[in-house]
This record gives structure tokens, C-alpha cells and sequence, in this order.
């Protein structure tokens, strides 16, 4: 739609019934005066699978929506069926972003930058030598190049696909350096945490729809800093085991807002409040607010 006529936004994924990302964008459209919509587009809801992202694209086109959020499983399936790409897009191989203009339809990744930022604010001391990453999809490619932008000189990736892992870390050396990133078996787990400063984790385990811990909890200690992405619930058994046992934590809750305001930015064109959007999903997710 064009502005006169308000915005028609969508979000592409499996099992985002609890997302707050509807109403995180409504709230603050509400609050600059313009007119938006944001409507769920659930895998689960209409039994599509993963690789019907692109029929969903058309669709979703065809309805006159202005723009997508991609979230898991499609941020890397969908990248095939867009038109353009912008280069944070490209050296990810993710978009969770799309924004239609015209006749084309450009994928963006706003989830890099919004980690970066959440990270900064909520653990800005810690050291981010070496570091473990758990998860080698789109949310860890993410998470990855956020890492090493921060500064990480050796990051470690684990991933149940050893094969996706392997394929991210030879992606990550190409573009910051042939020491910087390597792939780690799962076997490995435990020996990988033990040499961390930090654990960042970036798979579904935690969400309301997957619940459990993505790694034993006697591997969790003090000194080492842990870093999810999963924000429903906000509090997930990985934050809460991890506080348990003495470490820094960082919840998902300020990388789900800070790439949200990226990405109403790129739907609107108009800047967005970030403090008023870490108000807004404060008050959404029960007022247990967004670490900063």
C-alpha cells in the first residue's frame, strides 16, 4: 500500500502464533500516526512446509502487502525466489526481511545488526574472545558475523547439521580472515564450552513450540557468558540455567527489538523510537524488559 493508504506487513514462519513482532510493530505505528497492519503467516496454521516460502512471496505480493518478516525455517530458503539482495543479505546467505517495491521483491538481514546492538548494550564489558555458537542456520549466520564484527577472534560452530556448519564457517573465514571461524562435531560440545568466553545460542531449542535445553547445564559455569536469540518465552530454560549457574546473561528479547526497528525503518521508510519499542515489547512480554 502506498503511505496514504497505511502498510500490509507480514510474518513467514512455523509455529509464530506467541510472536510479538504483530504487535511490537503496530504499537509503534500507532505511536508516529500511520496506519499499519501486520498479519501472522503460520507454516503450522496452513500445513505448508518450509519450501513453499516462495509461493507465499507471490501470494503475499499478489495481496498488495508492502512487506515480510522471515523468521524460522524460510530466512535461507527464501532467498532463492527475491529479486535483489542488500549486501548484509549476500554475505549472510539469510534474509529475514523483505521488502516489495515495484515489481521486485529485496531481501534484507536486519537480524546481524540487531543482535550487535542488543549485545552491546546488554553485555558491554564481557570478553568476546573465543566463543561458541550453537546453531548454523539463519539466526546463527546472524548471530556469527555479529560476533565476529564485535571483534570475536575465534568462533567455534556447532550444529546438529555438521555439513551447515562446516558451509558457515568456510563462508565466515572468506570474509573476516582464515582463523576466525571453524566447525566443531557436536561430539565436541563439551570441550568447546569449557574453552569459551561466551556461548551464543541460535536454534529453535527454548521456543514455546521446542521447549528444552540445548546443552547440559553442568557445562554452564561461572565466567562464561551466555547469549540466546529465542524471545518466546524470554525467559528460556538456557537464560534460566544459566543465570542458576553464575553466568552473564543476555535474553533474546533485545535482538528481537532492535531488528525489528530496522525493519519497520525499511517497510516505512520513517525512523523508528528504539527506547519506546524496548518499552512496547517490555510491556508485551509481561514486563520483564529487554536487558540493555
Amino acid at each position: 500500500m502506498r503511505e496514504q493508504d497505511g502498510y500490509l506487513i507480514g510474518l513467514v514462519g512455523a509455529g509464530i502464533g506467541p510472536s510479538l513482532s504483530p504487535p511490537l510493530h503496530e504499537r509503534e505505528a500507532d505511536a508516529l500516526g500511520l496506519r499499519y497492519r501486520y498479519c501472522r503467516w503460520d507454516l503450522d496454521v496452513l500445513a505448508r512446509p518450509a519450501e513453499s516460502v516462495g509461493e507465499l512471496l507471490v501470494a503475499a505480493r499478489s495481496a498488495g502487502y508492502d512487506g515480510l518478516n522471515i523468521t524460522h525455517p524460510c530466512k535461507q530458503l527464501v532467498v532463492e525466489h527475491l529479486d535483489d539482495l542488500s549486501p548484509d543479505a549476500v554475505a549472510l546467505g539469510a534474509v529475514n526481511t523483505v521488502v516489495f517495491a515495484g515489481s521486485r521483491a529485496i531481501g534484507h538481514n536486519t537480524d546481524w545488526s540487531g543482535f550487535a546492538r542488543s549485545f552491546s548494550r546488554g553485555l558491554p564489558d564481557v570478553s568476546v574472545d573465543r566463543v561458541v555458537l550453537l546453531g548454523a542456520g539463519g539466526a546463527g549466520a546472524a548471530v556469527a558475523h555479529a560476533l565476529l564484527t564485535l571483534g570475536t577472534r575465534v568462533l567455534r560452530v556447532l550444529d546438529a547439521d555438521h555439513e551447515r556448519a562446516e558451509a558457515l564457517a568456510s563462508s565466515l573465514r572468506g570474509r573476516f580472515g582464515a582463523d576466525r571461524a571453524e566447525a566443531v562435531r557436536p561430539n565436541l560440545l563439551a570441550k568447546s564450552v569449557a574453552w569459551a568466553d561466551g556461548l551464543a545460542h541460535a536454534t529453535p531449542t527454548g521456543m514455546a513450540a521446542h521447549p528444552g535445553l540445548p546443552v547440559p547445564a553442568e557445562l554452564l559455569r561461572p565466567g562464561l557468558w551466555v547469549a540466546d536469540v529465542v524471545y518466546r518465552p524470554l525467559e528460556t530454560e538456557l537464560v534460566a540455567a544459566a543465570r542458576a549457574a553464575g553466568c552473564r546473561v543476555l535474553d533474546g528479547g533485545g535482538m528481537a527489538v532492535f531488528q525489528a526497528v530496522e525493519s519497520f525503518r525499511l517497510f516505512t521508510g520513517v525512523e523508528p523510537d528504539a527506547d519506546r519499542m524496548l518499552h512496547h515489547f517490555a510491556e508485551l512480554a509481561g514486563g520483564v524488559r529487554a536487558r540493555r
